[in-house]
């Protein structure tokens, strides 16, 4: 009897026990985790507004990346990477700090989740630091994120040349499952044109950071003859499309080509020559300063900074029809991505020393793609 008192009193404390660690962990803001989002109906889109402010307060968010369960990872250039929740609560501290070389644009930049996140927990970020010989160089890590914090550091890529200017910073999976990662011409121009350097290219990477299989000059460069790229994105045909930034305006929207060569320096804009590619549209003498992009029911929309407005281009086979929104309304725009609710989400870029911030700066917006 003594015997079965003890074994009752020991499946008490053990039931208590785990009922005391799930109620923490059910509270805790970081690691609250509810069933994906379900794309609205189309009453739904209907009821919701064209555009939304979605979380604020942030300083200069420059890359935003959708977790499987629809919660939200966000860096900000200073090195910080904030946790959003589906309703936009931001978590009180950054769930990673990371030391980076911010010096103008450079810094924390882009960050992407892996396809199979739900099996290895995988994060890569992409960002600028101090190396010792004295120059700025950036490089691609990779984490586990446990829902609450990174660890298990690994670099995939390293010694990308960087500046303060044209640092790049894009990286995303594409559909064949490889990493691509923008590169900027690191203030030297001459090095996009230079397949031995990492500079001024989009290159194509296995998860772990080898060179991809088939890429067209077996290293890790997919395209060069570019100046600052800071957008990718792949239409529903599988193909890759870029926003770069030109010089003296100029600005690019190409559609890539595994061992392109898109010109830089020696072509701006429409100029072209025999095994040059020419963009699909440009912006002329205008600045668009295009940044972050995303694909969604037949058009591209790309974030545009010193052009302050959400741009979309609407494709047509090979062209596209070019269309603006928000112009001015919100300042300079960074990123979009599309969120699991078939929402736009876009963010500001008002705090990074070019722009007006306003109340509540940065932002992130929702926007409607319905009402647009």
């Amino acid at each position: 009897m003594k015997r079965f008192i003890i074994s009752i009193a020991f499946l008490f404390i053990f039931i208590w026990a785990g009922f005391f660690i799930w109620n923490n962990i059910k509270s805790s803001p970081v690691l609250e985790k509810t069933n994906a989002l379900q794309t609205p109906s189309e009453d739904e889109f209907q009821k919701a507004p064209k555009i939304s402010v979605f979380a604020k307060n942030l300083e200069v968010p420059w890359a935003m990346a959708f977790l499987p369960d629809g919660e939200l990872l966000v860096t900000e250039r200073k090195g910080s990477i904030r946790f959003i929740d589906k309703e936009g609560n931001i978590a009180p501290s950054p769930v990673a700090e990371i030391q980076v070389a911010q010096n103008n644009e450079s810094g924390l930049h882009g960050i992407v989740i892996h396809p199979d996140f739900d099996n290895n927990q995988f994060v890569y970020i992409y960002y600028a630091y101090s190396s010792t010989g004295g120059n700025n160089l950036n490089r691609v890590v990779r984490f586990k994120f446990d829902g609450r914090s990174f660890s298990d550091e690994k670099i995939i890529l390293d010694k990308i040349p960087a500046a303060n200017i044209h640092d790049g910073g894009r990286i995303k999976f594409g559909p064949d499952g490889y990493l691509y990662v923008t590169t900027g011409d690191a203030a030297e121009p001459s090095l996009s044109q230079n397949k031995n350097s990492l500079a001024g290219k989009i290159l194509r990477v296995t998860d772990n950071g080898n060179s991809a299989p088939g890429n067209p000059f077996g290293t890790t460069v997919f395209s060069y003859g570019h100046r600052n790229p800071q957008g990718l994105a792949w239409d529903d045909n599988g193909n890759l499309w870029e926003t770069e930034h030109g010089s003296s305006a100029h600005d690019e929207f190409n559609k890539i080509q595994a061992g392109g060569n898109y010109g830089w320096p020696d072509f701006i804009g429409g100029q072209t020559a025999d095994g040059i590619i020419s963009p699909i549209l440009q912006s002329g003498t205008e600045t668009w300063a295009p940044a972050g992009m995303a694909y969604l029911n037949g058009s591209l929309f790309f974030a545009g900074l010193r052009g302050e407005s959400l741009f979309q281009a609407v494709l047509n086979g090979d062209n596209a029809e070019l269309a603006r929104h928000f112009q001015g309304e919100y300042g300079r725009i960074r990123d979009v991505v599309v969120g699991p609710d078939g929402f736009l989400y876009i963010t500001t870029s008002n705090r990074d020393g070019r722009g007006f911030p306003r109340e509540n700066d940065d932002k992130i917006l929702r926007i409607n793609p319905q009402k647009l």
